[in-house]
C-alpha cells in the first residue's frame, strides 16, 4: 500500500489512515519513563497542582502548566526529566543547565530532574515564582498603555 512517512514521529502512515503525532496524554509521555523518574514525575507534578488554578496538558513531547500562558514544560527523557521554567530573571545555579532568552520579558531555564528526591527547594521556588509571575504578566497584557502622540511639526517660516 501507499504510504508516506511522517516528518515529525518518523511513523509510517498508510494514505487512508488519519495520523495526527501531536495529540498524547501525559500517560503516553511518562509510562516508559523508570521508577525514580515515575515518583520525581508524581512529585513536580503534585507540587505545581498545589499552587492553585491551571491548565495542565501534553502536547507533542512535552507535559505543560499553565495559566493564561506556560510558565513551565518538562519533557520526559529516558534518563531524566527536562523541566523549563520561565521567570523574568536569570538564575546561577547549580541546578540550571542552560539560560535562554524566551521573549522580551521572559527567560526560561532548563533543569534536569533525575530524582523525586530533587524536586524541593529552590527547584519548587522557582516553580512558584513562575506561576506568580505568570499571573503578574497575564494582567499586565490586559492594562492598556496610553501611546505617546506624535508632535505637531510647527508651521516653519
Amino acid at each position: 500500500m501507499a504510504g508516506r512517512q511522517c516528518y515529525h514521529c518518523k511513523e509510517w502512515v498508510e494514505d487512508t489512515a488519519s495520523h495526527d503525532c501531536w495529540t498524547t496524554t501525559e500517560r503516553a509521555l511518562t509510562r516508559d519513563l523508570s521508577e525514580d523518574l515515575q515518583e520525581a514525575w508524581e512529585r513536580l507534578r503534585e507540587t505545581a497542582v498545589a499552587f492553585g488554578d491551571q491548565r495542565v496538558y501534553a502536547s507533542h513531547k512535552s507535559i505543560m502548566f499553565s495559566r493564561k500562558s506556560c510558565y513551565f514544560f518538562v519533557r520526559p527523557k529516558k534518563n531524566f526529566l527536562e523541566v523549563c521554567v520561565f521567570l523574568d530573571r536569570a538564575l546561577k545555579a547549580p541546578q540550571v543547565r542552560r539560560v535562554d532568552r524566551a521573549s522580551k520579558s521572559k527567560i526560561v531555564h532548563f533543569l534536569h530532574i533525575r530524582h523525586r528526591d530533587e524536586v524541593e527547594p529552590p527547584i519548587t521556588d522557582w516553580l512558584q515564582e513562575a506561576y506568580e509571575l505568570s499571573e503578574a504578566q497575564a494582567s499586565k497584557v490586559g492594562t492598556a498603555r496610553a501611546k505617546p502622540r506624535a508632535r505637531a511639526l510647527r508651521d516653519r517660516p
